[in-house]
């Protein structure tokens, strides 16, 4: 799933490719991504209008147009951007289009999700949908003493709580691994239990890890070497004390830690 390195990209790319091009088309495969506009509407409101800026709350992407509402765009389980011209010399349509906007360049911004989770809709203001939406505060937008007012004000386990986007906005399931891993605590402890050593080395592993992925342009292939990240398979082995690693199920989703670096107090 995309989370913040991955929109982080993806705004970026965005901001390369998108910005300031006069919108001649909108087509939609997908008509169920979009949330309350339909796609004849969602055409009226984008074509002769150029996105002019963009912004990212956790994994919401805000395009702003350059009269009228933003774009919202949330990349669901699989969702991504493409930015390409289809011509003789170029053929590079990406598969699973759910929405293409065509430019008057020639070429186009496709939103591509092949399982279709992902959500499309329009907002007078990214402030009013991230407050309707009950959206916390993004990730890299915390100071440390928020982050420690947000965790004494919880109780329960630590990666859940670090994957709640009502509380933080932007980590999911890999990133939360990643983070608590850098962090040596375990997905199991509970918030209460830890001490003011645990947390400051949670909130800087949260603001490390994140900016190291975007860093990386959330390619693991590109991730430093002693992140967990690119060692997500069975019988890998922990970058820090080479024991292997071990799965089990954490707040609904597939954990991994090292049982070496990461026990539970």
């Amino acid at each position: 799933m995309p989370e913040l390195p991955d929109v982080e990209a993806f705004k970026r790319y965005l901001d390369a490719t998108a910005l300031r091009l006069r919108i001649t088309r909108v087509d939609v495969a997908a008509s169920r991504i979009l949330t309350g506009i339909s796609a004849r509407a969602l055409g009226r409101t984008l074509v002769h209008h150029r996105f002019v800026s963009t912004l990212r709350h956790g994994k919401h992407l805000f395009a702003r147009l350059d009269r009228g509402p933003w774009l919202m765009l949330h990349f669901g389980m699989t969702g991504s951007l493409s930015y390409y011209k289809e011509d003789k010399e170029h053929h590079e349509r990406p598969r699973y289009i759910q929405v293409r906007i065509d430019f008057d360049n020639g070429h186009h911004l496709a939103y591509a999700d092949p399982r279709k989770l992902g959500r499309i809709a329009l907002t007078d203001r990214p402030s009013e949908f991230i407050e309707s939406h009950r959206l916390g505060p993004d990730a890299l937008a915390l100071d440390s003493a928020r982050f420690r007012e947000l965790v004494a004000a919880s109780r329960g386990a630590i990666k859940p709580w670090l994957m709640n986007q009502q509380i933080i906005a932007g980590i999911g399931n890999i990133y939360a691994d990643e983070i608590l891993f850098q962090a040596r605590i375990h997905p199991q402890q509970s918030t209460d239990t830890l001490d003011k050593g645990a947390l400051t080395r949670l909130f800087r592993a949260l603001r490390s890890v994140l900016e190291k992925a975007i860093a990386a342009q959330a390619d693991p292939a590109r991730m430093p070497r002693t992140f967990l990240l690119p060692r997500r398979q069975r019988g890998a082995r922990c970058p820090r004390c080479d024991s292997t690693l071990k799965t089990m199920a954490s707040g609904g989703r597939t954990t991994y830690l090292c049982p070496g670096c990461q026990r539970l107090q």
